[in-house]
């Protein structure tokens, strides 16, 4: 069970549903975002395997892939967990037409950022809610990312900083973390660059009288 700080005002989790919210995610930055929001929550690996369900799916623009795959994860839990709401989320990152994955090596995060640097991307992040495996409610959302040009000795700077958070992330950064040094502009909703467009899912949660305020 994840809890939200320590901080007093949120002493007692603002959920009111009568099963555990679940999050379908093991994304850390996702779970501080709902935690931080004073909503209680368990979060519960989705198990699917997103590039089988994405080629299945034959789409190609990555707002509806991340559109997909939030509903996928969201339903892959949800019919395991009868009666629970259950928030899954997804991000993709696109360059143009091309689509971007998490590096899974140093020499891949560092071939990313050559790529990315100099350029603006964007990021589509996705949200759905889904019970009893079905869908009740989703959202998307798209922000702009402008990577200033960086030489290999700025690269090779921030892979040694950033360690092994490099391969965790598309991109190969955190833009809370260390990430924001690889930045000259940034465009769009805070929530939606950390893959979790939160005030359309809180609107939401309280739509269906879940939360307490």
């Amino acid at each position: 069970m994840t809890r939200p700080s320590n901080d007093a005002a949120f002493a007692m989790s603002l959920w009111r549903g009568k099963y555990p919210l679940i999050l379908a995610s093991q994304s850390r930055a996702r779970q501080a975002l709902l935690a931080n929001a004073g909503v209680e929550f368990e979060a519960v690996a989705a198990e699917i395997d997103e590039r089988a369900v994405q080629q299945a799916s034959s789409l190609s623009a990555p707002g509806d892939i991340a559109a997909l795959l939030a509903r996928e994860k969201a339903l892959s839990v949800s019919m395991r967990r009868p009666g629970n709401f259950v928030i899954g989320a997804d991000q993709t990152l696109a360059l143009g037409t091309r689509l971007f994955s998490k590096p899974n090596s140093r020499a891949q995060a560092a071939e990313q950022l050559r790529t990315l640097a100099g350029h603006s991307h964007e990021l589509h992040s996705a949200v759905a809610v889904a019970r009893d495996g079905k869908i009740l409610f989703e959202s998307a959302d798209t922000a702009r990312m402008t990577m200033r040009r960086l030489g290999e000795a700025e690269i090779e700077a921030y892979l040694n900083e950033a360690g092994a958070a490099v391969t965790s992330s598309v991109g190969a950064y955190q833009l809370e973390g260390l990430g924001v040094h690889l930045f000259e502009r940034v465009e769009g909703n805070h929530f939606t660059i950390l893959g979790l467009p939160l005030l359309p899912l809180l609107a939401f949660l309280r739509s269906e009288r879940l939360l307490a305020m």
